[in-house]
C-alpha cells in the first residue's frame, strides 16, 4: 500500500502532513508518495524453479484476448501493437507485422479514401489493424465513413497525449454510445484511478504512459509523468479489476522489457522506437558519410557510409509542422527529432523481439505466453546488465560492416 506524506515537517498522526495557515480556515496539503516508483530499467525477472520448458520452440506466443464490449471480437494472436506515430503506423508496416500476427495501430493522418481502401482490400487487416481517432470532430466523421464503406471496423484507438481530461472522458462515452460493437483503445493516462474511470467510460484497452517514449519530451518540458512499471503493474491490477485490460505503452528500449510489461500484466505492448527505421514506416531515408579514422595500405582514408530514417514524436515541431499549421503560440514542443540507423528487415526485427520472448517464457517455465504473469517475481535492482562493451565499434556482426 502507498503512504502517502507531504512535503511540510508537521504530522498530524494519519501518516500524513498538513500545513494550515494562521487563521486555521484553509488547509493545504501538498502530498508526495514516498514509495520508490519503478521504470522497466530498476527490475528484473527471476528465473523459475526446475521448470519444464526445455526449448524456446515450444513456447506457444500467440494470444486469445476478449473484450468486456463485445463478446464476438476475440483477438488472436501477438500482444504486440506497433504505435500510431509517423514512421510506424502506415499501411506497409501492418501489411509487414501481419504476417507475424502482430497488430498495427495506424497513424491518425491517413486519409478517409485510404483507409477504405487499405480495409476494402483485404478482410485480415481489421482482425491485425486499428484506425486512430482523435478529439476532432472530422477524426469521428472519418472513421464513421471508413466503417460504412469498408467494415465493420473491428478496433479503434482513441488518442490524446492526455487523457485525464474530462473532455476524453466525455468523448469517450459519446463514441462508445455511438459505436457499440468497435474495440476501443483509449489513453493515454497513468494512474489507476482514470483507468478506471475510462473502462466506465466505455473503453476496453486503456492505454498507459505519459512521458516514456524514445521521441517524447513530456516529461522534460512539463514535469509531468509516472515510472512506467510501476504504472502498468498498478494501472494493470485497476483494468482489471474493472473487467479490461491496459496496453503498455511506452518505455521499452529492448526485447526484455516487452517481456517485463508483459509480465507485469499488459495485454499488449505497444511499441514506436522499436519498429521505427524500417523501409516499412515511411519515414524520410538521409545518407551520411564518416571518415573512420583507418586508412587502406596505399593510405587513403576509409570512408563509411550509413543510412539513417528520420523518427520524430508526434507532439515535435517537425509533427506540428507537417499536420497542425505549426507549432502554436500557446504550445511548446514536447517530441524530439532523430535520426535512427537504416533497418533494412523487419522480419529480423521482429524474429529478434519474439525470440526474446520465447526465452523469457522458458526461463520462467511459461510453456504460453499467456501463463507469463502467473510465473512472473521481479526483482529490483539498481542496473540490469553489463554495458562494458556497449559503445564500442566492434560490437556490430562485424568489423566488416563498417567499411565501404
Amino acid at each position: 500500500m502507498n503512504r502517502e506524506v507531504s512535503l511540510s515537517r508537521m504530522n498530524n498522526g494519519s501518516g500524513l502532513h498538513e500545513k494550515r495557515n494562521p487563521d486555521n480556515q484553509d488547509v493545504t496539503m501538498n502530498l508526495i508518495h514516498d514509495e520508490i516508483k519503478l521504470d522497466y530499467g530498476n527490475v528484473l525477472l527471476v528465473p523459475g524453479t526446475r521448470t519444464n520448458v526445455t526449448s524456446r520452440k515450444l513456447v506457444n506466443l500467440n494470444c486469445r484476448i476478449s473484450f468486456n464490449h463485445n463478446e464476438k471480437t476475440v483477438y488472436e494472436g501477438i500482444p504486440i501493437m506497433a504505435a500510431n506515430m509517423d514512421g510506424v503506423g502506415s499501411f506497409a508496416m501492418a501489411d509487414a507485422l501481419i504476417r507475424h500476427r502482430i497488430f498495427t495501430c495506424l497513424a491518425k493522418m491517413h486519409s478517409e479514401e485510404n483507409l477504405i481502401r487499405f480495409f476494402s482490400e483485404d478482410s485480415l487487416r481489421r482482425d491485425y489493424c486499428a484506425i486512430t481517432v482523435g478529439l476532432r470532430h472530422m477524426d469521428r466523421e472519418k472513421f464513421k465513413s471508413v466503417n460504412q464503406n469498408a467494415g465493420p471496423i473491428k478496433f479503434a484507438c482513441l488518442d490524446v497525449a492526455n487523457g485525464h481530461t474530462q473532455r476524453f472522458v466525455s468523448f469517450l462515452e459519446e463514441f462508445r454510445s455511438e459505436f457499440p460493437e468497435v474495440v476501443i483503445i483509449a489513453g493515454n493516462v497513468v494512474t489507476p484511478e482514470q483507468t478506471e474511470i475510462l473502462v466506465k467510460a466505455g473503453a476496453d484497452l486503456v492505454k498507459i504512459g505519459i512521458g516514456g517514449g524514445s521521441v517524447c519530451e513530456t516529461r522534460i518540458k512539463t514535469g509531468v509523468g509516472y515510472p512506467q512499471f510501476s504504472a502498468v503493474v498498478e494501472c494493470g491490477h485497476a483494468a482489471r479489476e474493472a473487467g479490461a485490460h491496459i496496453v503498455a505503452d511506452g518505455g521499452c528500449t529492448c526485447p526484455g522489457d516487452v517481456a517485463k510489461a508483459l509480465a507485469a500484466g499488459s495485454a499488449f505492448v505497444m511499441l514506436g522506437g522499436m519498429f521505427a527505421g524500417h523501409k516499412e514506416g515511411g519515414g524520410r531515408v538521409v545518407t551520411r558519410r564518416f571518415n573512420t579514422g583507418e586508412i587502406t595500405d596505399k593510405g587513403k582514408a576509409i570512408l563509411q557510409e550509413n543510412k539513417y530514417v528520420e523518427f520524430y514524436g508526434m507532439s515535435s515541431q517537425i509533427a506540428n509542422n507537417k499536420h497542425f499549421d505549426g507549432l502554436q503560440p500557446w504550445k511548446t514542443s514536447e517530441g524530439r527529432e532523430v535520426l535512427l540507423p537504416f533497418k533494412p528487415s523487419i522480419d529480423e526485427t521482429v524474429q529478434d523481439m519474439l525470440g526474446g520472448l520465447r526465452s523469457a517464457c522458458t526461463y520462467l517455465g511459461a510453456g504460453n505466453l499467456q501463463d507469463l504473469p502467473q510465473a512472473a517475481k521481479f526483482v529490483q535492482c539498481h542496473d540490469t546488465h553489463n554495458r562494458v562493451f556497449e559503445d564500442s565499434p566492434i560490437s556490430d556482426h562485424s568489423i566488416s560492416s563498417m567499411l565501404v
